[in-house]
């Protein structure tokens, strides 16, 4: 624990202006973010008497190691940088809501050529219209049910579309009038589109005209006598009415407002959200969230606005936004919800009338849904915490093993071996934390030599961040690293293990298997993030307890890899598959857990999610290599001259005997490149013929691939 006189700022040098700060812990994580309008003031609160602080304040300085500010020009900045460096960071100590289901929206894809109307869930899109979000996703498909009468815009998937354009049959929708069938060119692109841009109207609470418009336009024809025309208006007219239905009015007509409702106790708070538009509820949603600061009802309600309209713009955010307590600095708030509108937006405390009334609606759904989440939350704190107990207890550990990595090795036949590490915190799965390798070490199969060097490549990472972030224990030199087993490579800033392959980080949703770091290539690294940004660093903090799957050669092969780098303060156990024993480097009888045991199902948990972790990149490397051909080693080979190459030759077994010149024939191909391609195939060994199964009649190779 930290003295935070320890790291304290002398007097004077923090500014007496508007700024947003960052406290860092002992590895230089960013552990709270906040503002101030008044950067010395505001951080002279950290540091008083630690009798005098909050627990939660308490705990937060006291795990902090240092804190920086950054100067901002207005209060509005200092929000809009708070936001962005929570979101970015995931301060430990900072208020997160957390979407207690997750929301299904009724999205209409504009950005489409054909329009279509879906069912949506997860992250917005751009150019895609949303509305709701809605409790169940069934309601949403009843209103489109009636909608489609009047609007009948596309609703089918890309491959039914697509289908429908190949035979010239529309779907049973366009048969029975529910969809304009643009597939079939019953309609044009542009009066798909006016159809699509009606129905977006319409949901947006904008009913009363159009369906005024449906009433003359049924009132004239049926003075004309068109009958059958002025019958389908009315029953067009109903099942518009039919869908307003489905959604109360509450407040006056053409009234556009979000409802912000916050229940509370000492520890956990949720907020509940109704979104009215047109004077209707068309949406609901709601968040819960631990308050790991000391924070009150308004600054909820602050982070409740900076999570709801931190990504939305325009018309997304309402014209008015009511609230039970105003945020602390509720006009600069008020200004940055008028800058993402594009318009004055209203930030108020209902008084008196219909919006008090509905205000105290949506604090009972607040309270409800803390009293549920509480009744869920605690038999889920209870599971955990006892799995992890009875782990401690069955390792001989002195501590719950907070942290877990679990690791795997995958290959098919000794080909493509990869392994995985997954890491489990507090007994849950943190999948930004996942990782992948690449056995470069050896060829073939070995699964105790490949956990060996995965143990090793992973925990020479650990001591190589240790060492650059001065960690190393004191009296011990830089070199001692090296003695080790680690060998340091300083460039451009950055270090990293010789001889094994760092890992990749892609993309911003970590986690799954298309975005998870990947180490996989020697020679080509992602620069380490410096020390100084505040993100968790790869392979930065060591486990409590290491899990292979796998029995005793697993687990004497990773404990192994431990000694050799001279880490002693991490358990090592494996499960075996077969009995599902628990097995420690230094028994020769398993440790047997009983079947009802919560800390075996969670070693079963964190096994097969390592398990599955592995086999999904094993295949991904697989279908690759299946993939390949000796056409991707030519230099300056595109994909558009492969394709022209194969289609001029006819396949790839045709091209390999082909001459010089007459690759030369080929257009966009000159003299040089086709030398290429005949060392390329030269040096390729050829495919192995194709086989009928059925006959066993060798196919002859007319394809692209080889």
């Amino acid at each position: 624990m930290a003295d935070p006189s320890s790291y304290r700022p002398k007097p004077g040098q923090i500014p007496d202006s508007p700024g947003v700060y960052r406290f860092r812990d002992d590895h230089r994580r960013v552990i709270y973010v906040g503002k101030a309008k008044s950067l010395r003031q505001r951080l002279a609160n950290y540091f008083q008497d630690l009798a005098s602080l909050h627990p939660r304040t308490r705990s937060m300085v006291t795990t902090a190691a240092s804190v920086e500010w950054t100067v901002v020009s207005t209060e509005v900045e200092a929000l809009q940088l708070e936001y962005s460096w929570i979101k970015e960071f995931d301060p430990r100590f900072n208020v997160k809501y957390r979407d207690d289901k997750s929301y299904p929206s009724l999205a209409v894809t504009l950005n489409e050529k054909y329009p279509r109307v879906q069912v949506m869930r997860g992250a917005k899109k751009k150019g895609v219209r949303y509305f709701g979000p809605y409790g169940h996703a069934w309601a949403i498909r009843e209103t489109v049910d009636l909608m489609l009468r009047v609007f009948p815009v596309r609703t089918c998937s890309a491959g039914v579309f697509k289908n429908a354009e190949r035979t010239g049959r529309p779907c049973l929708l366009g048969y029975i009038g529910k969809c304009s069938a643009p597939c079939v060119g019953r309609v044009t692109p542009e009066e798909h589109r006016e159809l699509a841009e009606e129905f977006c109207d319409f949901m947006a609470g904008r009913t009363g005209t159009y369906i005024r418009r449906l009433e003359k336009q049924m009132a004239e024809a049926a003075e004309d006598m068109e009958y059958e025309k002025a019958a389908r208006l009315r029953d067009d007219i109903g099942a518009l009415r039919r869908a307003m239905e489905k959604n109360a009015v509450v407040l006056a007509d053409a009234t556009d407002a979000d409802l912000i409702a916050v229940a509370e106790d000492e520890l956990e708070a949720a907020v509940q959200i109704f979104h009215v538009r047109g004077g209707r509820v068309r949406g609901q949603r709601g968040w819960v969230t631990d308050k790991v600061e000391a924070v009150e009802t308004a600054g909820l309600v602050e982070h409740a606005l900076q999570q709801l309209y931190g990504e939305e713009s325009g018309d997304s955010v309402p014209k008015e936004v009511l609230v039970p307590a105003l945020p602390e600095d509720a006009d600069a708030v008020t200004q940055w919800l008028s800058e993402r509108r594009g318009s004055h937006v209203s930030l108020r405390i209902p008084q008196r009338g219909d919006k008090k009334d509905l205000m105290e609606t949506v604090g009972r759904n607040a309270q409800q849904a803390l009293v549920l989440h509480k009744t869920k939350r605690a038999s889920d704190l209870t599971t955990r915490s006892r799995a992890l107990e009875e782990i401690a207890e069955a390792l001989g550990l002195d501590s719950a093993p907070l942290r877990i990595e679990c690791f795997d090795i995958s290959h098919l036949q000794g080909d493509d071996v990869v392994a995985s590490m997954v890491v489990f915190e507090d007994g849950l799965a943190r999948k930004s934390e996942y990782r992948r390798f690449q056995i470069k070490g050896f060829e073939g199969q070995d699964d105790v030599r490949s956990m060996h060097e995965v143990i090793s490549r992973r925990f020479k990472r650990y001591l190589v961040e240790k060492t650059r972030t001065g960690e190393w224990p004191e009296g011990e030199p830089e070199e001692s690293a090296e003695a080790n087993g680690i060998a340091l490579a300083h460039e451009n800033g950055t270090a990293h293990e010789n001889g094994s392959a760092p890992d990749h980080r892609n993309g911003s949703a970590p986690g799954h298997d298309t975005h998870d770091t990947h180490d996989t290539h020697d020679t080509h690294e992602i620069p380490s993030r410096t020390d100084d940004d505040g993100r968790p660093k790869r392979f930065a903090y060591p486990p409590q307890l290491v899990v292979v799957d796998g029995g005793q050669p697993q687990v004497a092969a990773a404990k192994r890899a431990l000694d050799e780098l001279g880490i002693d303060d991490v358990a090592v156990c494996g499960l075996a598959k077969r009995l599902e024993e628990v097995w420690l480097p230094a028994d020769d009888d398993p440790v047997v857990l009983p079947r009802s045991s919560e800390g075996l199902y969670l070693l079963q948990r964190v096994r097969d999610e390592a398990h599955r972790f592995a086999i999904t990149y094993q295949r991904t490397k697989r279908a690759k290599r299946v993939r390949s051909s000796p056409l991707d080693d030519v230099p300056g080979l595109g994909e558009s001259r492969k394709q022209a190459l194969i289609k001029h030759f006819g396949s790839v077994k045709r091209l390999r005997g082909a001459t010089i010149d007459q690759i030369c024939e080929v257009p966009g191909l000159g003299r040089k490149t086709a030398e290429s391609i005949v060392v390329a195939l030269a040096n390729a060994a050829p495919a192995a013929p194709a086989v009928n199964t059925a006959t066993g009649e060798i196919m002859e190779d007319n394809g692209g691939s080889t």
